[in-house]
């Protein structure tokens, strides 16, 4: 489950209805698609000149505004995340001691990754986990993908669980990235599912690229 920009100066979003119709990417980048989810989420995806070679970014927009923005390397892994509903930033920490790597996933089927955020608001959080390709593709809108399935713990510094989930997710290849899909969620014993499946793939120059309103699943609470 790998799911984070240089990041751009937030303030408290605004609703996404109240907000600005597109979303207005920093200087010096360029968006090559949007991402409509059936969980009312809408992504947006981009690379920055000044980056370096394979880096790329994604923000998500909710209902309630932009809820987050992250950097990711050419093996997916978590370079950078800021979380803006909790006003937290995490960055990858050196030399982790298993690297999530996407072509490992794609070459073996499989990927085991163990590795350490750091964050001035919250500490260190290790994650712990596997990735392995069903051996399923499906198509969304014109867009074939690879399902995983996915298992992940997130530990405090003095090993405790903080959170667990499982679930299917989606690789694409060509795009070099994951994509949402269901699963479950555990924290402080309670458990929540979620269903963050894309619905629509647009692309430059398509109505409803870059837009900062979230189209499916919309209307009902969040938790």
């Amino acid at each position: 489950m790998r799911y984070a920009i240089a990041f751009i100066c937030l303030a408290a979003p605004a609703t996404a209805q109240d907000g600005p119709a597109t979303f207005q990417l920093p200087q010096g980048c360029d968006a090559y698609l949007t991402v409509q989810g059936a969980s009312c989420r809408v992504d947006h995806h981009f690379t920055c000149a000044d980056d370096p070679e394979g880096m790329q970014r994604r923000v998500s927009i909710d209902e309630r505004g932009l809820t987050y923005a992250g950097q990711i390397d050419s093996e997916t892994q978590w370079i950078e995340s800021f979380h803006i509903l909790t006003g937290h930033s995490e960055r990858l920490e050196s030399n982790p001691v298993e690297p999530a790597s996407l072509s490992d996933l794609i070459e073996k089927g499989i990927d085991d990754y163990d590795f350490r955020t750091l964050s001035d608001q919250i500490g260190t959080t290790r994650y712990v986990g596997q990735d392995t390709l069903t051996g399923r593709q499906v198509t969304i809108d014109g867009v074939t993908l690879d399902e995983t399935t996915y298992d992940i713990t997130a530990y405090d510094p003095a090993g405790n669980v903080i959170w667990q989930s499982q679930g299917n997710e989606f690789i694409s290849r060509n795009w070099r990235m994951f994509l949402s899909g269901t699963g479950t969620t555990t924290i402080g014993g309670e458990t929540f599912e979620k269903d963050d499946r894309p619905v629509e793939f647009i692309y430059p120059s398509e109505p409803g690229f870059l837009s900062s309103r979230p189209k499916h699943g919309c209307g009902v609470a969040i938790s």
